[in-house]
């Protein structure tokens, strides 16, 4: 499938599409959310399965401590954000997905199918992305694809990538036979699992068997898949995200799936909106002074000289670990208070 006319354009940013999507959030009304960090799945899930949960209305969210003691402050973004962003980091961990850390795919749990588990992950994400949290930076290249109805050839699962043993040790054979004989007797011993995939055949050319693998490797993912990618798909349309994965599918790529991309210490300057005092005043000169060991900081942190990241600063001020697609908004404000000498996150 081609890109859009609209995908191409240079000046087409994640921010913007999702600023478009957020417009249907009535600030309101709310739906609310009780969390404790020690089990963030728990509150999540009761409160995405809440009737009066609505996916339109402003987020508020509520830590408790480990004595079940509410956290003081309200909810002025910071709460929501690192809900958000603590559940994308749980959601990875969930039964309905497998394979390596930084690549997942969805697989079939009835267990999970009965929960409706599928739906939710989708609604939780596109949730997610709409109210200012990251998106999930874990799903396959190929999941993500398949998702947007987009077909790269260049993008193919691997066989490391299959966790059950036993098909991943038939698919290394199949893959190491030299000869057609080799090839045709592997195939004979793994004729059961070719057959329940739909695949089994017998080539005329040793070549041959990367189609094989390739047939079989589109069945153990998405085929096989079929409804836990459907219900998936569900949840994503919360809020119109799935239109707007699928128009845009390259624009959100770096939010979906893992990406290499590492936040700098320039770009984290950016995000920050200085707060000085008037031009000329002694304050001015501390506070100038002071911006120059904050920036000296960020630079020592991106070179790892300070036992911190920089994630772990973003973490701090604003609630996200990540840049997420909508940005950040509010700007965190960078404010040189009298009464304190370390940094404080309001």
């Amino acid at each position: 499938m081609e890109h859009t006319a609209e995908e191409s354009k240079e000046d087409l940013a994640a921010a913007d599409i999702v600023s478009e999507l957020s417009t249907k959030i009535t600030k309101t009304s709310y739906s609310r959310f009780n969390i404790n960090r020690a089990n963030v799945w728990d509150g999540a899930i009761r409160g995405f399965k809440r009737s009066s949960f609505d996916p339109s209305h402003e987020i508020l969210v509520k830590f408790t401590d480990d004595e079940g003691q509410a956290e003081d402050g309200l909810d002025t973004g910071g709460p929501k954000r690192e809900f958000l962003t603590l559940l994308m980091y749980y959601l990875r961990t969930r039964r309905i997905f497998d394979g390596p850390e930084d690549r997942k795919f969805l697989t079939f749990d009835s267990a999970a199918a009965r929960d409706d588990e599928y739906f939710h992950a989708g609604r939780m994400i596109a949730t997610s992305i709409v109210h200012g949290g990251p998106g999930p930076r874990f799903l396959s290249e190929m999941l993500y694809q398949h998702l947007t109805g987009r077909t790269n050839t260049d993008i193919e699962a691997k066989i490391e990538d299959i966790n059950d043993d036993t098909m991943r040790a038939s698919l290394l054979e199949i893959s190491n036979t030299a000869t057609l004989d080799e090839l045709h007797a592997s195939i004979n011993r793994h004729s059961s699992l070719l057959q329940t995939a739909g695949c089994f055949q017998y080539p005329d050319r040793v070549d041959d068997k990367k189609n094989i693998i390739k047939d079989f490797m589109q069945w153990y993912f998405f085929y096989r898949n079929h409804f836990s990618i459907q219900r998936f798909k569900d949840g994503l349309s919360t809020l119109d995200v799935i239109h707007a994965l699928e128009q845009h599918a390259s624009i959100f790529r770096a939010f979906m799936c893992s990406s290499e991309e590492q936040l700098s210490s320039a770009t984290l300057e950016q995000h920050f909106e200085v707060q000085l005092s008037e031009k000329g005043s002694t304050r001015r000169q501390e506070e100038t002074r002071a911006l120059g060991f904050w920036r000296d900081y960020l630079l020592e942190t991106q070179e790892k000289q300070t036992g911190l990241s920089l994630q772990d600063i973003l973490m701090f001020a604003t609630g996200l670990n990540t840049l997420p697609p909508a940005g950040i908004q509010p700007r965190p404000k960078l404010i040189f208070q009298k009464t304190s000498r370390f940094p404080v996150s309001c």
